[in-house]
């Protein structure tokens, strides 16, 4: 299956930290997935029936049996990994300071469209493949910890007329115990239609929205709790959205059109943040709220608790590695992913100084998930051709019966953070 995006976008921190920039990475120059079969992990063609296999192992040598040896092996880990150099901005913008913070918020819409708001509850919409700015209706009020989904609208022959609606929502909300279900300014929607019914043509609205129930339930935040939205997706074709609290151990539902929240069920999602659907696999996609693997479930029947069909490890650093923040998925389309991990590594420089020296990196990894048998490019195969790349396998049912799938890891790339090209923050 070949890649449905050309493009792969990246909100940057540039050196001076109130900047930031878009940059979009050429998948066609920068080259993260490879063009034959990776090779299976035991390297002769044969299928491998233990756990799920790595494309890149990082452990130290045998050798570093003291702290500044495991520190020196975990430094030279991360120089085996290709570097990337980050393109050129499309776009660089700064908010306005208020007092003396500078706080944008960036949100992803459809092919390289960007919505970014401030801390002044401002708005503005970027489009990189024209370079296009529309100014956007104001926030309500400005979010702390937001996220956000796209769900695209259709006209009347169902072809994508250009809009949709983004919908913004904070991810720790406050409680808001007398509402009862009236709009909140912590969950709103950017709505792009007709004002009113007597309205020629279409723009965007802002639009408040009503809070989850959990948010209006005394119980949820007692002794001190503060339930956190741990995942999110669009299910229904983009009749609903549903979010999982694993504070309240609860999934909600919101109808992308009434804007009513429904089905309350108490379970939650077993996903960690985002979640995409993948037509071609008629699966759900994202990372484990176990592991933070990349995996995959079916959420086209929510009657139950959803399970998960397929993990899979694609990547696995030295122990010193630390994590700085949580991972990111990115859709590519086709069953094609780029799997993001945040790390830190430090060590001393000699035996006999106390100077210390940090890397702070982004690693970037190409995936690809297919039905076992097929090789990812439009062929049945069942064995490698030895690039060494690795890959493992899952069962699922995609929703039409028991399907097995394959995960292909290709190539990993390493951004180092803090230099002249900037801080990689977030990939969409």
């Amino acid at each position: 299956m070949g890649l449905s995006r050309r493009f792969l976008n990246l909100i940057v921190e540039d050196r001076i930290p109130v900047f930031k920039s878009l940059r979009c990475i050429d998948l066609r120059r920068q080259h993260f997935f490879n063009n034959t079969t990776p090779q299976h992990p035991n390297g002769n063609g044969s299928e491998s029936e233990e756990r799920p296999q790595d494309a890149t192992s990082w452990a130290p040598t045998a050798d570093a049996c003291n702290l500044k040896n495991t520190q020196d092996a975990a430094g030279a880990a991360a120089l085996k990994i290709e570097r990337i150099r980050l393109p050129n901005p499309s776009f660089s913008f700064l908010a306005s300071a208020v007092g003396y913070e500078w706080t944008t918020n960036c949100f992803p819409l459809a092919d390289r469209k960007v919505l970014c708001t401030d801390q002044s509850a401002r708005a503005f919409l970027f489009d990189a493949d024209t370079r296009d700015v529309s100014t956007m209706p104001d926030l309500h009020r400005p979010k702390c910890v937001p996220f956000s989904l796209f769900v695209p609208s259709a006209d009347l022959e169902g072809r994508d007329d250009g809009g949709g609606s983004i919908f913004v929502m904070e991810s720790i909300p406050a409680p808001e115990l007398r509402r009862n279900g009236r709009p909140s300014h912590q969950f709103e929607a950017f709505v792009y239609g007709k004002p009113t019914l007597t309205s020629s043509s279409k723009s965007w609205q802002c639009q408040l929205l009503p809070p989850p129930p959990f948010v209006c339930d005394p119980n949820m935040y007692c002794d001190g709790k503060l339930p956190s939205i741990s995942s999110y997706t669009v299910v229904g074709g983009g009749s609903h959205i549903c979010i999982s609290s694993e504070g309240t151990g609860g999934t909600y539902c919101l109808d992308t059109v009434r804007h009513t929240w429904s089905h309350e069920f108490k379970w939650t999602l077993p996903f960690h943040g985002k979640v995409e659907y993948v037509p071609e696999l008629n699966l759900w996609f994202g990372l484990s709220a176990k592991d933070w693997h990349l995996a995959a479930a079916d959420l086209s029947s929510m009657d139950s608790q959803p399970q998960l069909v397929g993990v899979w490890k694609e990547f696995n650093p030295p122990e010193e590695w630390r994590v700085t923040q949580d991972p990111q998925l990115v859709n590519l389309g086709s069953g094609r992913f780029v799997v993001v991990r945040f790390f830190h590594t430090w060590n001393q420089t000699d035996d006999f100084s106390y100077e210390i020296k940090e890397d702070y990196f982004v690693v970037l990894t190409g995936v690809e998930v297919v039905p076992r048998g097929h090789d990812g490019n439009d062929n049945g195969c069942d064995n490698g051709d030895g690039n060494g790349s690795g890959h493992s396998d899952s069962n699922g049912n995609g929703g039409n019966g028991k399907v097995e799938l394959r995960m292909n890891t290709h190539k990993s790339k390493r951004h180092t953070s803090y230099g002249r090209d900037g801080t990689i923050r977030t990939v969409f």
